[in-house]
């Protein structure tokens, strides 16, 4: 409803709604707000001379609307979506079905947010909108209470936004947005003291004056009236440089205190050498690798010194504990140090057959080789696969659920050795958000919902990877998990994408504005190379083979099965052809079948029977999925439609 009255189907693909009319009737539903109503009013609102078979004409359009919002509705089945009841019609959306509705929630939510996670919110709400309210029908009355209250909050989320960009301490990025925004809305006086302030944040004090006295001006020659009571305050703290004009300084909170004063305490209590520390010191990284991009990479930096100090001891058991005590959520399959997952299995393999038997001994036993599955990810070791199934194992004998879901964790990281596997990654995803959410276990819980994105995602069931960005979103903010958003942010990009609906440049935007997110983010496995990829994902789509692949670009792990395009496009076809032979399989991860589609690509334009077959037989168990969709961040588009030209290609057609 923002914008032109438009809908999509969880696909992402549009819906005819037929005539203007049948649009009327779906909109003054959306504004009745799942309420009743009645046929007589319709006819009056859809008319202004009703015709004699009004009330018929509606009930057909009642009609089409259901089969296009239901299509898969049995016949003779009553709707669930447009009901019947009593005199007339309801349309019984979801909230977040109404992009109106959503908007409303998401400008009401962000005013409980802190100000970067508010500036955040109100900039994907204020991305909703399309146009002014209900577009098409702005002239006609029923519209008119809803369109102005919609046109007010979205003006309030304008200035809310500003706001929170100016607590978050953006002075001079807002001003710029701010100018425009008073220049098209003069009467807003909010929006004049917000530049104001801003300005005078950034030094500008006379500028500042300045606005606030072309605001009189223009208030009193366009309006007649004399500045409210918040301009004029403003005008006179400008003046005065009142200090609370200045962004105000962080207080420190309890928490911030108690922290202080309890690690103050415990170095001064508990000895330098003593055990209890270095185990407090894993559980302090395991707590700093989920704060965010920098806790991550120093959390990670740290490790190895912490097992090698463990190991210094010389006692299996608290190594064991030290080395588990890790267990941060991971649901990306390519490991960020290599080198150090390899220490890490080491240490554990090491550590494994030194471990006294007995019961009381198999829940950490359970926990090495969780940690060994997980820290072996991406590799085509047969160790991995086998760790993840006796973790799994063990920890559902041992009926933990803190244990079963870090076991999880690792049969996740193993579920990719071949294209095809999605539908066990969502069985574990379900099982780690039921589990997860029974238990309190919040982090599995957004990995539980990360993971069924990316599953939910590669079997096209878009409606579903929606609902799981926003429930690991929502955990992520209640939580303090700030890395979850770079997952959701791609995810965007990669809906957009999968839609069908964006130019190539639209979708490179997108995936350009995702890969920002990986500036800080501290995840080398996923940021290496994954933007180029991506652009060129973005023009493969379709089922084009762009020219011009760029090799000074950072394509990290993906650099192999770059190459073969750079050669091709050179008019080096035997150097293509022997570049794609000398290919290894792809990785054990979640870009196994966008690898397989990279190979079709350029074997598709040099004709190579033999990486013809290879790609068709790697792709074929994924047959009916979205190749590359289970990385949650891009798409090939449909293996159905790679199989086709490849099969084509095969049989000489």
């Amino acid at each position: 409803m923002l914008g032109p009255v438009t809908a999509w189907d969880a696909a992402g693909e549009p819906i005819a709604l037929k005539g203007p009319r049948h649009r009327a009737v779906l909109a003054r539903l959306v504004i009745a707000r799942r309420r009743v109503v009645p046929v007589g009013l319709l006819v009056d609102d859809l008319w202004d001379d009703p015709p004699a078979g009004a009330v018929g004409a509606v009930r057909t359009f009642v009609a089409a609307l259901r089969r296009a919002l239901e299509p898969g509705r049995p016949p003779r089945t009553p709707s669930r979506l447009l009901v019947t009841e009593g005199p007339g019609y309801a349309l019984r959306a979801e909230p977040g079905q109404v992009d109106a509705w959503r908007f409303e929630q998401a400008v009401a939510d962000a005013a409980d947010l802190p100000p970067d996670r508010a500036q955040s919110r109100l900039e994907e709400a204020l991305g909703w909108w399309r146009g002014p309210a209900y577009t098409d029908f702005a002239d006609e009355h029923w519209t008119r209470a809803e369109r102005s209250r919609l046109a007010e909050l979205r003006l309030h989320a304008v200035e809310r936004r500003a706001q929170a960009r100016l607590d978050a301490g953006l002075a001079a990025e807002t001003v710029p947005d701010l100018d425009a925004h008073v220049g098209e809305h003069p009467w807003r006086e909010s929006g004049w003291r917000l530049l104001a302030l801003a300005l005078y944040r950034t030094g500008r004090q006379a500028d500042a004056l300045a606005v606030l006295r072309r605001a009189r001006g223009i208030l009193a020659g366009q309006l007649g009236l004399d500045p409210g009571p918040e301009l004029r305050r403003m005008e006179a703290d400008v003046l005065a440089q009142a200090p609370a004009l200045d962004r105000p300084a962080e207080p420190e909170s309890a928490a911030a205190r108690l922290w202080t004063r309890a690690a103050a305490d415990y170095d001064r209590t508990v000895s330098a050498g003593a055990r209890g520390r270095l185990e407090s010191t894993v559980g302090l990284l395991r707590d700093l690798a989920m704060s965010g991009g920098g806790g991550l990479e120093a959390a990670r930096g740290h490790r190895p010194a912490a097992v090698a100090a463990a190991e210094e001891f010389g006692d299996p058991e608290l190594t064991a504990r030290v080395i588990v005590a890790y267990d941060v959520p991971a649901n990306w399959t390519r490991s960020d140090d290599p080198e150090l997952a390899r220490q890490v299995v080491a240490a554990a393999e090491r550590v494994l057959p030194q471990l006294p038997p007995g019961p009381e001994h198999d829940a950490t036993r359970a926990r090495l080789l969780a940690t060994i599955a997980l820290e072996m990810r991406g590799t085509r070791s047969p160790r991995g696969p086998e760790a993840a199934a006796q973790a799994e194992a063990m920890a559902r004998d041992l009926d933990d659920p803190a244990l079963l879901a870090f076991a999880l964790n690792g049969a996740f990281m193993q579920s990719c050795t071949r294209a095809g596997l999605a539908p066990r990654r969502d069985a574990i995803g379900a099982e780690l958000v039921e589990l997860s959410a029974r238990h309190g276990l919040a982090t599995f819980e957004v990995l539980g919902h990360l993971v069924r994105l990316q599953a939910r995602s590669a079997l096209g069931d878009f409606a579903a990877a929606d609902g799981h960005a926003a429930a690991a979103d929502r955990l992520a903010e209640r939580h303090e998990r700030p890395l979850t958003g770079v997952f959701t942010q791609w995810y965007a990009a990669l809906r957009l994408a999968a839609s069908g609906r964006a130019a190539v440049a639209e979708t490179e935007a997108a995936y350009r504005a995702a890969a920002a997110t990986l500036d800080d983010a501290g995840m080398p496995g996923l940021s290496e190379g994954l933007l180029p990829l991506a652009l060129l994902s973005a023009r493969l789509l379709g089922g084009r083979t762009p020219a011009g692949v760029d090799l000074s670009d950072d394509w990290g792990p993906y650099r192999p099965w770059a190459e073969p395009f750079a050669l091709r496009d050179a008019g080096r076809n035997g150097d293509a052809s022997a570049a794609l032979h000398a290919l290894p399989e792809p990785p054990a991860d979640l870009m196994y079948e966008a690898m397989c589609c990279l190979e079709a690509a350029v074997a598709l334009d040099i004709a190579d029977k033999a990486i013809l077959e290879r790609a068709r037989d790697r792709l074929l168990p994924a047959a009916g999925e979205l190749a590359g969709a289970g990385s949650g961040l891009l798409t090939f588009g449909p293996v159905d439609g790679w199989l086709a030209r490849l099969e084509t290609a095969l049989n000489g057609r």
